[in-house]
């Protein structure tokens, strides 16, 4: 009886696998909206603990080391008390940071923006004066300039009656929904500090259970090849993110520095307002630095051309600069990509996901690029292929 039953398990199993695998491409072929609305529902529901997730995990690096530095001071048995003043003092220092940071910029910011409002109407009447110059020289670039003023006038118009005149009413009526987003972000955020300290002060207890799974899912020597590989990835992304945001400060800063000489020397102005777009835009990989010297130029050329091709000048040294020796010295080892493989992982992960595609797909496809090349070389080896496999190991381009 006992064999019987063994052999319908063995007949049926395959069966039952290959029916739920079928009903499984089934909803992804033919229901797959369906599953991503669900998929969507899912992670709006989860959103405070994935805020309070990534938050805990960039204050994981300083409370451990500030919970390191009590432990020294206190007792073994007052591990407690370590854990609750090591999460209150990284939640007031980071706090002062955010405080000290905002305090900083955004009175400079609101200053600059309103300079720059300021300016505009200056700015166009100088345009329009050197359009005026060259129509009375030139009567052929004056005919194109008034065909191209007349085309403006014009479509202008009617752009304006018929796209943003109804859109007013729309945003007018939207105007509550975006006020609900904004309270749910407000809340989203303030359950996900209380979701970051849970975390933080049952860290040890988390990983506990984890290995407890794990090790009762897998057998000794798969779960301990599990938790290196886990380790290897939190390697990857505390020493990507970690060192990114340090180079992108202290890019900021350089900036900065740079700015102000030109304010003080020559009264250049807008100094806090392009420190911080070059040093936030800097944290995205490989097209940060573009994306941030662009707008910064444009708003130093409403001021002066020589201004803009002097910013344009350094900002070209300093990213060699960046790119070449504080960039590799930060992040040294962190992801061990090639400049192909940045610019592949960035376009396809920011594709896929958005902006935190483009700002973790550098890291997450360093890991996948790890595994792939550790199977290709053990596969080579397994082959007798070894002539294939470099003299060094390590991430290879």
């Amino acid at each position: 009886m006992k064999k019987f039953w063994i052999r319908t398990f063995r007949v049926a199993f395959p069966i039952f696998l290959g029916l739920t695998m079928a009903v499984i491409a089934f909803f992804i072929i033919f229901r797959f909206g369906g599953m991503v609305k669900g998929f969507n529902r899912i992670i709006s529901i989860l959103k405070p603990f994935i805020f309070g997730g990534v938050m805990a995990y960039l204050l994981k690096t300083p409370y451990n080391w500030i919970e390191a530095r009590l432990l020294k001071l206190l007792p073994e048995k007052r591990r407690g008390l370590v854990r609750g003043l090591s999460v209150v003092l990284v939640l007031l220092i980071s706090l002062a940071l955010i405080l000290i940071l905002f305090s900083m910029v955004i009175p400079a910011l609101a200053e600059s923006i309103v300079s720059i409002i300021r300016e505009v109407p200056g700015v166009l009447s100088q345009l329009n004066r050197i359009i005026s110059k060259y129509r009375s020289d030139n009567e052929v670039l004056a005919n194109y300039i008034s065909q191209g003023i007349n085309a403006v006038n014009t479509n202008g118009m009617d752009w304006l009656k018929n796209k943003i005149l109804p859109q007013l009413g729309g945003l007018m009526g939207n105007f509550a929904s975006v006020f609900s987003s904004f309270l749910s972000v407000l809340y989203n955020i303030f359950i996900g500090v209380i979701i970051c300290i849970y975390l933080l002060l049952g860290k040890s207890n988390f990983a506990r259970q984890g290995k407890m799974l794990l090790y009762s899912f897998f057998k000794k020597d798969t779960a301990e090849k599990i938790l290196q590989e886990l380790k290897f990835i939190d390697k990857i992304f505390v020493g990507f993110f970690g060192g990114k945001i340090l180079d992108s400060a202290i890019v900021g800063l350089i900036c900065y520095a740079f700015c102000l000489f030109m304010q003080i020397a020559f009264g250049m102005k807008n100094a806090v307002l392009i420190a911080v777009i070059v040093g936030v835009t800097n944290i995205i990989p490989f097209f940060g630095p573009y994306i941030g010297a662009i707008p910064s130029a444009l708003i130093i050329l409403i001021d002066s051309p020589v201004f803009c091709l002097a910013f344009l000048v350094f900002i070209i040294i300093l990213q060699q600069i960046d790119g070449n020796i504080l960039g590799p010295m930060l992040l040294s080892g962190s992801v061990g990509l090639s400049g192909f493989w940045v610019l592949f992982s960035i376009t396809l992960f920011g594709g896929l996901f958005g902006i935190p595609g483009i700002l973790t797909g550098v890291p997450v496809f360093a890991v996948l690029y790890d595994l792939i090349k550790r199977w290709v070389y053990r596969m080579l080896e397994k082959n007798g292929a070894t002539g294939f496999l470099p003299p060094e190991k390590g991430v290879q381009s």
